[in-house]
């Protein structure tokens, strides 16, 4: 068919105990921006890793026709040379190599073993021009933010000759600003004849950009959708993610909320690299039992440092403050202290401080609470087992056993696996950081529940989301924060996200 520019025909992929994708077919046309959606562990990345040859040919059924030719890619090389291109959820650049060096690696403009700089310079300029960034192409890439590195990846796929762009998750990790820049490209690369694969969880995103939308459910594909011919909305593409209508976002609840159970009083903090920078500034908040209490705020308005800070004093310097717990002062200036006294913190980012990738389900849960699965020093196994069954069949964590390692679940499901571990670590207040980031509304939903059932338990919550339809839709009261500072307090009934913002505008008028 001329007028398809990829297909693949029945691609089934198993790994040892799951069958991940079960006759998936996928068409996509040129010049279309084809948007690729499911639950967390639905299949999506996998399709995509087959499509790459990060899986090669032969560990797979089914087949790949690209240009109307039948392709068996051994490796990501082998489909590079094709124009098709992926980019990963994890950048894949490096750090401490110049932008230059990272778009042109393992492609480097070179002669008998010789790179031709300036022809790499001028190239990387041309490149950066067609992403939108004006930065100098020897700036080392750690110098440059999330959303500028997202740009360099595609600035490195267009060296490459693309035709088929592949965009695992691009705005996972960006800001509200960097996340539309992002999607402009895309646009704008279409118009250029470049075809984009998208996958995201982002459906008003995806429903914003994408001319056609494939749902992945538990490894088979449900349906393909049309722009022009068939109704999109987000319902629409939830219900054939999930199997279900999801008419409400947010499951109910009716919140016992009783006395102060936590407090933060007058804590300052100061930037790790720059003490003169303050990023915490006379905050003051608390939290109730059985009551969840959200932190809204802009990208930088100092949430995670404050929790951090918090939650043994890890991140900031010169930091000072008192934090009180059931009346009581307590020392939180250590992370096990932390711990000991009742505090958890599940980070924002569960692959780096909330999990040990390399290890199983099994040492991942148990791991902030040895002492009550040992004695003398020495583990149980059959105690330690035991729990971390108990937390897979509670919060139905999708798994073949507790000793698959924890880099092999989806990001959903590693989700839980942290909410397990600090659940199981028995504290009285939750400091929970963006708890549902890069997973998707079924996910979503299911972490939902077993936040309002920690909230019933009387635990104290503290909610930190960068989505507002979020905040103000689990949250008994809302603490506004920007540049360190609480700008405002907010009650479930009087907050949206005019107030919100208000708020924040008017902190700013006020310092200025």
């Amino acid at each position: 068919m001329s007028n398809v520019l990829l297909e693949m025909r029945s691609i089934t992929k198993t790994f040892p105990g799951v069958k991940a994708l079960d006759q998936v077919s996928l068409q996509v046309i040129p010049q279309e921006i084809h948007a690729l959606v499911g639950e967390n562990g639905a299949g999506k990345s996998t399709l995509m890793n087959v499509l790459s040859g990060v899986y090669p040919y032969g560990t797979y059924e089914g087949d790949i026709l690209f240009e109307g030719e039948t392709c068996n890619f051994k490796d990501i090389k082998h489909s590079e040379g094709k124009g098709i291109v992926i980019i990963h959820q994890e950048l894949a650049l490096v750090p401490y190599l110049s932008i230059a060096e990272n778009i042109f690696l393992g492609n480097e403009t070179a002669k008998n073993g010789v790179i031709n700089w300036h022809t790499t310079i001028q190239k990387t300029s041309e490149l950066l021009k067609k992403v939108g960034l004006t930065e100098n192409p020897n700036t080392l890439v750690k110098d440059i933010g999330v959303g500028k590195q997202q740009l360099v990846e595609i600035a490195k796929a267009l060296s490459k000759n693309v035709k088929l762009l592949i965009l695992d998750e691009p705005t996972a990790a960006l800001n509200e600003n960097d996340s539309q820049n992002l999607l402009d490209l895309l646009l704008g690369l279409k118009k250029q004849g470049i075809t984009s694969i998208l996958i995201s969880h982002k459906l008003n995103e995806v429903v914003r950009v994408a001319n056609s939308i494939t749902i992945i459910r538990d490894g088979k594909t449900i349906e393909t959708l049309k722009v022009g011919i068939d109704e999109i909305n987000e319902d629409r593409i939830i219900k054939g993610m999930v199997g279900r209508d999801m008419t409400h976002r947010y499951p109910e609840r009716t919140p016992d909320i009783g006395e102060v159970i936590f407090e933060v009083k007058d804590w300052n903090a100061y930037h790790p690299l720059n003490e003169e920078r303050m990023i915490s500034k006379s905050v003051n908040i608390n939290v109730r039992k059985g009551e969840i209490v959200g932190i809204a705020g802009l990208m930088g308005a100092g949430r995670t440092e404050l929790a951090m800070g918090v939650f043994g004093k890890s991140y900031g310097k010169r930091i000072t403050g008192t934090v009180i717990k059931d009346g009581k002062q307590i020392d939180t200036s250590s992370v096990s202290k932390a711990i000991n006294n009742g505090i958890a913190y599940l980070s924002e980012d569960r692959k780096a401080y909330g999990l040990v990738l390399i290890k199983d389900i099994r040492f991942n849960v148990t791991l902030a609470n040895l002492g009550k699965i040992s004695k003398n020093g020495i583990i149980d196994d059959y105690k330690e087992s035991q729990a971390a069954n108990d937390f897979r069949n509670k919060f139905a964590i999708k798994t073949p056993s507790i000793f698959q390692k924890a880099i092999n679940l989806s990001g959903g499901n590693q989700q839980k696996v942290v909410l397990s571990k600090w659940i199981f670590a028995q504290p009285d207040i939750l400091i929970l950081d963006e708890p549902t980031r890069g997973i998707d509304v079924g996910a979503k939903y299911e972490i939902y529940g077993i936040i309002n059932e920690l909230a019933a338990a009387g635990k104290g919550v503290i909610f930190i989301s960068s989505e507002m339809p979020e905040i103000l839709g689990m949250c008994d009261r809302i603490y506004v924060m920007d540049e360190g500072a609480i700008c405002g307090e907010l009650k479930q009934a009087e907050a949206s996200q005019e107030t919100i913002m208000k708020m924040i505008l008017s902190s700013r008028g006020r310092d200025n």
